[in-house]
């Protein structure tokens, strides 16, 4: 599992960030200040990538949090096997195979190439070239 650990208020909507285990894409960031004697607070709303459920927390600014290394890859489809799609990578021309998500179904097609990214061991393809 490749991961960096970063402080709160160094985070940006449209960032990663590892919640319950699982990388995130950050949707919203609310900071408050309470208090005279409080430490600012931030609420960070995130949706998985690889699950798409919506995750949150809240921490102190100044605390510390973990984000996935996100690594992003060129793939070229080889055969359509069903739900499955067999991949070859373009820059290590290994393959593997990745379900074929909802809403690129009718783009995909044998010879296309797709980005797909990596993270905490999982991989997903992002889009159709």
């Amino acid at each position: 599992m490749s991961k960096k650990v970063v402080e709160v208020k160094t985070l940006k909507v449209g960032k990663y960030v590892i919640l319950d285990g699982e990388a995130s894409k950050i949707s919203s960031i609310q900071t408050s200040s309470p208090g005279k004697h409080g430490a600012a607070k931030a609420r960070v709303e995130a949706t998985g990538i690889f699950d798409g459920q919506k995750r949150s927390f809240v921490k102190p600014v100044d605390s510390k949090c973990d984000v996935p290394m996100i690594d992003k890859r060129v793939a070229q489809v080889l055969a359509l096997m069903g739900k499955d799609v067999q991949l070859m990578d373009l820059e290590s021309y290994e393959t593997f195979e990745l379900p074929i998500p909802e809403e690129l179904k009718k783009d995909i097609v044998e010879g296309a190439e797709v980005d797909y990214i990596e993270a905490l061991g999982k991989q997903k393809i992002m889009r159709v070239k």
